[in-house]
């Protein structure tokens, strides 16, 4: 599968990626309306944090809501959201988002368009193995806290 890659040395800050995701899903340049995030953690280096498609969020989503899609990207189906944000909480690398005004979370979903933007080149795709499912894990999870499977 194809997720999105960084190279942070190349990273100058500028900001592009986090326009054009926000542009795309939210039709405004409100960076914190962007799934990919850009923070300078020293002068001049800069963090990028982003969805690496992980799927542990998939497990604890109560009404199954988040699921891996055919081409491995992880997916949120918002007609099954009822906007808990477990998924926000439980995130472990901090990259599932909310905004005041939406309780529908928000994601990278490795769609490019900020590779496309980026004009040093430190965003890029890259084929990866597809990673193991999380059918057990969830089956674990609900198992544990006694919720039903709803198949999807």
């Amino acid at each position: 599968m194809k997720v999105l890659a960084v190279k942070r040395e190349l990273c100058n800050g500028c900001g592009e990626c986090e326009k054009i995701c926000a542009m795309t899903f939210y039709k405004v340049p409100d960076r914190a309306r962007s799934a990919i995030r850009v923070a300078e953690v020293s002068e001049g280096t800069y963090d990028v944090a982003f969805c690496d498609q992980c799927g542990e969020c998939i497990a604890v989503c109560p009404p199954e809501a988040l699921y891996r899609a055919k081409n491995g990207i992880v997916r949120l189906r918002e007609k099954d959201c009822v906007g808990c944000l477990a998924c926000v909480g439980f995130c472990p690398t901090l990259v599932m988002y909310t905004v005041p005004d939406d309780t529908i979370p928000f994601k990278c979903i490795a769609c490019a368009k900020c590779v496309d933007v980026c004009p040093t080149g430190a965003l890029y795709m890259v084929e990866v193995d597809a990673p193991a499912p999380v059918t057990e894990m969830t089956r674990s999870i609900r198992a544990k806290t006694g919720e039903v499977s709803h198949g999807h």
